[in-house]
């Protein structure tokens, strides 16, 4: 995770005027080691908190980045900090290494979980800037965003002893105002599927125009030329969604972590924000044209 992720097309700078895209470059690779991970089809092995990867070279880059999917570490392809690895870096810890400062590790690998949630959090108030119908709440995003940013300006005793449950908590209720905003009047009926269980579910071809899909299982399900155009998907998990045709534009809070997770193909179309994988394949077949009824599925205990 230490490099960049998969290549992509060029996309819009997004985020860029606030540190939001990641700078492996300028990072001293803080999620090939803060950040744990068990084995699974993510990733080959175990690896606990704070025990550095054992990849990563002495330089802070990752020593099978050109064959990360091949090992067996297609987790670390798609993962995104949303720069707060270099935020830590750089200016929590003003460019010490925890190599060369032994003393900084402990208190980095602990404030970079905390700086990566405020991180994400900016990214979706930034987004929310750009949502035309929800202009009405714009002052109270932009006064959101320079909360969030302030405090990730804050020193490492503060930033480890901040709550940030309860500051996500508050950001929330403007982004779920804005979604709200954004969506209404799209379609007589609206589709809530907030948090629902989708895993594998048969969706192709489905009409989820302007639907409520926040914090959805969306695990390996067949979403093949559905169309998703302004449907809220902050949170949904897309890992191995099938993307292919589908139509995702104006898709509200969908990060390129999701796009990343999820497969696609040159018909797939993303909001312009957003930049196409390399590891999307070209269209095996055109989307369908008759929508496909959702099958109903039993929740599984997690």
């Amino acid at each position: 995770m230490s490099e960049e992720h998969d290549q992509a097309e060029p996309g819009p700078e997004s985020g860029d005027r606030l540190g939001l895209r990641a700078d492996c470059a300028s990072c001293f690779g803080l999620c090939c080691v803060a950040l744990p991970f068990a084995a699974s089809a993510d990733f080959a092995v175990d690896k606990a908190a704070g025990e550095p990867c054992a990849n990563l070279r002495s330089d802070f880059r990752c020593g099978i980045h050109q064959h990360l999917r091949q090992r067996g570490f297609t987790g670390c392809t798609v993962y995104d900090c949303f720069g707060a690895g270099q935020k830590v870096s750089q200016v929590t810890f003003g460019g010490r290494d925890w190599r060369r400062n032994p003393e900084t590790a402990k208190p980095m690998f602990e404030v970079f979980p905390v700086m990566r949630q405020l991180h994400e959090l900016l990214w979706y108030l930034d987004q929310a800037l750009t949502l035309e119908p929800a202009r009405a709440i714009h002052g109270d995003i932009h006064l959101a965003l320079q909360e969030t940013e302030r405090l990730t300006r804050l020193g490492p005793d503060l930033l480890m002893e901040l709550d940030v449950a309860a500051h996500r908590g508050q950001v929330n209720v403007l982004l779920l105002r804005a979604s709200e905003l954004v969506r209404q009047g799209v379609r007589r009926e609206p589709v809530d599927r907030r948090g629902a269980d989708l895993i594998g579910a048969k969706l192709r071809g489905a009409d989820l125009r302007g639907a409520d899909l926040r914090g959805a299982y969306l695990i390996g399900t067949d979403l093949r030329g559905a169309d998703l155009r302004v449907a809220d998907l902050i949170g949904a998990d897309l890992r191995g969604a099938d993307l292919s045709g589908a139509d995702l534009t104006g898709g509200i809070f969908l990060t390129q972590l999701q796009v990343n997770a999820a497969k696609g193909d040159r018909t797939t179309k993303l909001p312009p924000s957003l930049t196409r994988p390399a590891h999307w394949s070209a269209p095996s077949s055109p989307p369908p044209l008759v929508p496909s009824r959702p099958r109903r599925r039993v929740p599984r205990r997690r």
